[in-house]
């Protein structure tokens, strides 16, 4: 099992080019099982769950060719099974979002329920709940959410638009009825619709292909249905990972380093960029990116995780690492998942000062933190370890590290390049 060897403690600086966003890269490519025609994707990232995603549609008999980052296309049109097995499903969440394309085009779908991180309970019920409000038919048996339409009657075998409230906030929720609402009769609008770069994203490609969707972006979103939806007239570029240039911002901001983040958008994160900006790291766009940088102390600063434009949970284990290195106390709250602390034993591990009262950390600093062996428990959890390895005295082992090998496209190599000192071990 691979595991991260880093010599610390160092500084990194330099340039480096932000891969595409996993989150968008995932939707996008399950709306390839909407169109008749070959779907086209650039800058998908080499990451696993990008491999996953199409082992999954090539399964069900989509033609691929083409291997990321460079374009990446999709045909659907001889799509020779409407399941998505277990094996492939078990590892990754976002495999969900086949359920939408799949029972908006063929009127039915066979998905079993996902896996991924150890963050806690994601339930699909708002999934459900939204294509029951859509007129389909949806059971949850033997592991397995088999949803279909009728193929009698006015719907015949076709979703009909409706109006779907979240209860919460939910990107997959918000993701998955968009696709599915494409290609239903009539209009559907999604209330309290997820906000994120991702889902615009989506929205963009959808409407490349053919969609009718507008207030992407908005908590209102409304989807006018069409009989079908054609291919890419051009390869959709998705958009850079936001998550992955916070990461890295994080990394200049702890080392007291230089980084510039090509592709990175300010206008993507900005609780995070105020935060960062708080704590004593500038950070200012330049061309064609992000500049970050830190000379003076880190000053704590407290977040609290929310839908965005809040504070993303998938940058909160890299803060509390950020924040053993402030001077003073902060607090870290997490409002988004109910088990997303697990990497705050393992930075105590490396000498951080942290403790855990429900669904809030409190970190104090700056802590010198010594190296040692640690444990990473999901993707985001990876990183903040690496993040805490870049500055311990000593050689850090992260070991389990395929969790970060889901989202982060050679981590190693990026940080290799700005000066760090990280290899790729057997651990």
């Amino acid at each position: 099992m691979d595991a991260f060897l880093i010599s610390g403690p160092c500084r990194v600086s330099g340039s480096l080019a932000v891969s595409g966003a996993k989150n968008a890269a995932l939707p996008a490519i399950a709306a390839a099982l909407l169109a008749e025609r070959p779907v086209a994707l650039d800058r998908l990232p080499p990451v696993a769950d990008i491999r996953t995603m199409k082992r999954l549609l090539s399964g069900m008999g989509v033609a691929l060719s083409g291997e990321a980052p460079a374009t990446v296309t999709l045909d659907a049109s001889r799509l020779a099974s409407t399941e998505a097995p277990y094996d492939l499903v078990r590892t990754m969440r976002a495999s969900i979002l086949v359920l939408g394309p799949l029972l908006a085009r063929f009127g039915e779908a066979r998905v079993s329920l996902p896996g991924g991180c150890a963050i806690g309970v994601r339930p699909v019920d708002l999934h459900i709940l939204a294509f029951e409000a859509m007129g389909a038919r949806v059971a949850v048996e033997k592991g397995y959410i088999h949803a279909h339409v009728s193929r009698v009657g006015p719907q015949r075998g076709r979703l009909t638009g409706a109006t779907v409230r979240f209860p919460q906030v939910t990107v997959t929720g918000t993701e998955n009825v968009l696709l599915a609402a494409t290609l239903a009769r009539g209009v559907t609008t999604i209330e309290n619709a997820a906000c994120e770069p991702e889902v615009v994203d989506l929205a963009a490609l959808l409407s490349s292909m053919g969609a009718r969707v507008s207030g992407a972006g908005t908590p209102t979103l409304v989807v006018e249905g069409v009989d079908a939806l054609h291919g890419t007239p051009q390869p959709h570029a998705v958009l850079a990972d936001r998550i992955e240039a916070g990461t890295y911002a994080a990394a200049a901001a702890i080392t007291g380093g230089d980084v510039t983040l090509l592709g990175a958008r300010g206008e993507d994160l900005p609780a995070f960029v105020a935060a960062l900006g708080a704590a004593g790291a500038d950070v200012a766009p330049c061309d064609g990116g992000l500049r970050v940088s830190r000379s003076g102390p880190l000053r704590p600063v407290d977040v609290e995780t929310a839908p965005h434009p809040g504070y993303p949970t998938d940058l909160q284990a890299q803060w509390m690492a950020l924040m053993t290195q402030a001077g003073g106390t902060s607090r870290v709250v997490e409002t988004i998942f109910e088990n997303r602390f697990l990497h705050a034993a393992e930075l105590v591990r490396l000498g951080a000062q942290v403790r855990v009262e429900g669904h809030t950390a409190f970190v104090t600093g700056p802590s010198r933190l010594e190296g040692a062996t640690v444990t990473a428990s999901d993707l985001r959890a990876s990183a903040a370890l690496v993040l805490a390895g870049l500055v311990a005295e000593g050689e850090t082992l992260v070991r389990r590290i395929y969790h970060l090998d889901r989202g982060y496209a050679a981590m190693e190599q990026k940080l290799s390049s700005l000066g760090a000192r990280v290899s790729r071990v057997e651990g």
